[in-house]
């Protein structure tokens, strides 16, 4: 796996307001970034933003933004710039010339958290494939040294031979990253075959909601669980039991705005625990205040993986960190979702169309016989087709 340094580095993050974005939705995507950037060790100085309808094709940004946040690198010594989208491999070396320090996109940034995260050889193997993946089309801009060799017969070969080298190393390692997968892979398969029948519900998520909180409670297990984004990359499953019912729960990874396309390829196996599920248990975050989107995000990407209709169970968690803003009886102030309160939020829309769902936190323990409860019954159904004669197990009482 390629290496990487721990050491604290000074950034600044870059994100466009595209034209059906207002500020404050831009400002959340950056505080995303953000939070990114510090879980992968970075300590984020400065955000610039621009109002563009597309990214500028050589720049990403306009020459005279570059310019701007060029001036602000020199002068507060800045080691890295980072960009809310993924960058070309023109862009990458047009702006690495511009402003002489290292550049990262989100993509980059997210493979250099999952690199940190992975501790299991089959976490390395499927971050190191698309670490390669993302590097093969931006090989040109690694060998910027040998642009010095300019002019003159015989002084040309050399940088390609080197560039068409690589890929060759790089083309031959994914080949044999790909087939240590498929031996993993067949092993994973095995061991999910060799759990038999029982029901299976997984949990699914946004990045960093609790899953991994929950998890512990409901196992009495020690998942690692860390207020950083993607504290889990291998999924874990436990066997549960509640009122005498056992089934299975598996932690998977959690999902994020602009999941790159190669992780998400490269971690098949881990999603294969949402395929095979029977029960999903999609955990929100009610605290973030983007947690619509994040409840769209999630269930597109489970819709790619397995547009197989399966029931959900909706757990709103972290009802501990809601904040709301009270509103006076006689105030005019329009009713927005800043000032609803949790009770409002049980009897919304947002609860009704996600049904069935609970209000909990994991952290505090809030509702959690709720939740079993809801859990319960849909394990219920589906135990009771699969093992007709297993009525003993139902008794609650």
């Amino acid at each position: 796996m390629i290496e990487l340094t721990p050491e604290t580095e000074k950034a600044v993050i870059v994100g466009i307001i595209y034209k059906d974005e207002d500020e404050n939705q831009a400002n959340e995507y950056l505080d995303e970034l953000e939070f990114l950037a510090d879980t992968a060790g970075a300590e984020v100085l400065k955000r610039f933003t621009q109002k563009l309808d597309t990214p500028h094709t050589s720049t990403f940004v306009g020459p005279g933004k570059l310019q701007e946040i060029s001036n602000y690198i020199k002068a507060d010594q800045v080691d890295t710039i980072i960009f809310d989208d993924e960058l070309t491999p023109t862009q990458l070396r047009n702006i690495e010339r511009r402003v002489e320090c290292k550049v990262l996109d989100r993509t980059n940034l997210i493979l250099d958290i999952f690199a940190r995260r992975a501790k299991t050889a089959h976490a390395k193997t499927q971050v190191e494939l698309a670490q390669y993946q993302y590097l093969l089309p931006r090989l040109t801009r690694m060998w910027t040294h040998l642009e010095r060799q300019r002019g003159g017969i015989g002084l040309r070969g050399p940088g390609e031979t080197q560039i068409e080298t690589d890929r060759r190393i790089i083309l031959d390692k994914i080949s044999r990253l790909k087939t240590q997968l498929i031996k993993i892979d067949r092993q994973k398969a095995t061991q999910r075959k060799n759990r038999g029948k029982l029901v299976r519900a997984a949990l699914v998520g946004y990045t960093n909601v609790g899953k991994s909180t929950l998890m512990n409670l409901m196992a009495k297990s020690e998942v690692f669980a860390e207020n950083k984004l993607f504290a889990t990359l291998d999924t874990t499953v436990r066997k549960i039991v509640i009122a005498n019912l056992p089934f299975l729960m598996a932690d998977t990874v959690g999902f994020i705005r602009k999941l790159p396309h190669d992780l998400v390829e490269s971690f098949k196996s881990t999603l294969d625990e949402v395929r095979e599920a029977d029960i999903l248990v999609h955990i929100v975050d009610i605290s973030h205040p983007g947690f619509e989107e994040q409840i769209d995000i999630v269930n597109n990407t489970l819709n790619e993986i397995d547009p197989v209709k399966k029931p959900i169970i909706y757990a709103f968690n972290k009802i501990d960190a809601y904040r709301h803003i009270e509103k006076e009886d006689d105030d005019l102030t329009p009713i927005t979702k800043t000032n609803l309160t949790l009770k409002d939020w049980e009897n919304s829309w947002i609860a009704k169309n996600n049904s069935p769902s609970v209000f909990i936190s994991a952290t505090k323990k809030n509702n959690i016989d709720k939740f079993k409860a809801v859990l319960y019954e849909e394990v219920k159904k589906i135990h009771s087709k699969r093992f007709p004669y297993d009525d003993y197990l139902y008794d609650i009482t």
